[in-house]
C-alpha cells in the first residue's frame, strides 16, 4: 500500500501506482485503495475512492502480459500511474479510513463466486476428459478410455468436483445464517481447495488430450493459463491455509474453553 492519497482543500490528490488492476482497459472510472491516514493503525491507514479513467493524472500504463496474453478490456490486467491526481472529497466510497472493511466485505462473497466459477471449469474439463477418453482410438478396437490410468483420473476427478461443490454450499450456507465472521475457516478453506481441485482437474484433462490439450483447439490451454492466478488471487493458497489452521489452534489451546 504505497499509492497515497493526501486531502487538499475539497480535493483527495493521488500518487502512486498500482499493479495488477483486473479491467482497467476500457473502464471509465477506477476504485482506488489509497493511503489515507499513515500514521494510524494497520486496518485504518486506507480509503477507497472512485476515480475517472479521464482525470488528469490518471495513467494506464500498460496491460501486463499473462503467458504472453495482454489481454483487452475486462479481460486485463493494468498497470496504472497515478500523478497529483486530483479528485474530489465526494469521490470517497464508503468511510475515511475504512477501506480495509469494505475490502474484507467484498472478498468473502468474492471468493464465493469465484469457486462457483471454477467448479464450472472443472465440469466443462472433465466433460472432455471423457469425450476424448472415449472417441480416441489408439489402436483397432482400444481405445484411450480403456486405460486403467485414464479410468482412474476420471473418477479421482468426479470425486474432487463433488467434494469441493458441496464444500461450497455449507459455506455459503453457513454465510446466509450466521454471517461472514462464522464461516471465516469455511471461506479460507474453499478458496484453496477449490483452487488446487480446479489445477488438477485441467492438469488431467490436458494430459488425456495429448499434444491436443496443449494448443488452443481446445479450451483447456486457455483454462490453464487463465486460471493458474487462482492460487494467488483474493489471497495466495499458503496465507488461507496458515490463516485456517491458526484459527484451528486457538480453539484447542490448553485452558480454552467452549
Amino acid at each position: 500500500m504505497r499509492c497515497a492519497a493526501r486531502l487538499d482543500g475539497d480535493d483527495y490528490v493521488l500518487d502512486g501506482r498500482k499493479w495488477f488492476t483486473t479491467g482497467a482497459d476500457g473502464a471509465a472510472f477506477a476504485v482506488v485503495m489509497a493511503v489515507t491516514d499513515p500514521a494510524a493503525e494497520a486496518h485504518k491507514r486506507a480509503s477507497m475512492l472512485i476515480v475517472p479513467t479521464d482525470t488528469p493524472g490518471f495513467r494506464r500504463v500498460r496491460n501486463v502480459p499473462i503467458f504472453g496474453h495482454a489481454g483487452a478490456g475486462w479481460d486485463s490486467h493494468a498497470e496504472l500511474e497515478f500523478t497529483a491526481c486530483r479528485v474530489p472529497k465526494d469521490s470517497l466510497l464508503g468511510p475515511a479510513h475504512g477501506g480495509f472493511v469494505i475490502a474484507q466485505e467484498r472478498l468473502g462473497p468474492g471468493r464465493i463466486h469465484h469457486c462457483m466459477r471454477w467448479l464450472g471449469i472443472c465440469e466443462r474439463a472433465l466433460g472432455l476428459m471423457a469425450a476424448r477418453a472415449v472417441s480416441r482410438e489408439l489402436a483397432p478396437g482400444e481405445r484411450l478410455g480403456d486405460k486403467q490410468i485414464v479410468q482412474a483420473w476420471l473418477a479421482e476427478c468426479r470425486a474432487r468436483i463433488d467434494a469441493a461443490r458441496l464444500l461450497v454450499l455449507r459455506t455459503a450456507w453457513l454465510i446466509d445464517q450466521h454471517g461472514f465472521a462464522a464461516a471465516r475457516d469455511d471461506i479460507s478453506l474453499i478458496k484453496f481447495h477449490v483452487a488446487e481441485v480446479l489445477s488438477e482437474v485441467l492438469d488431467r484433462a490436458i494430459q488425456v488430450h495429448g499434444a491436443l490439450g496443449l494448443t488452443d483447439d481446445t479450451v483447456l490451454a486457455f483454462f490453464y493459463t487463465r486460471e493458474r492466478g487462482a492460487r494467488i488471487y483474493d489471497g495466495p493458497d499458503e496465507v488461507h491455509k496458515i490463516a485456517a489452521a491458526r484459527r484451528i489452534l486457538a480453539r484447542h489451546r490448553p485452558g480454552r474453553t467452549g
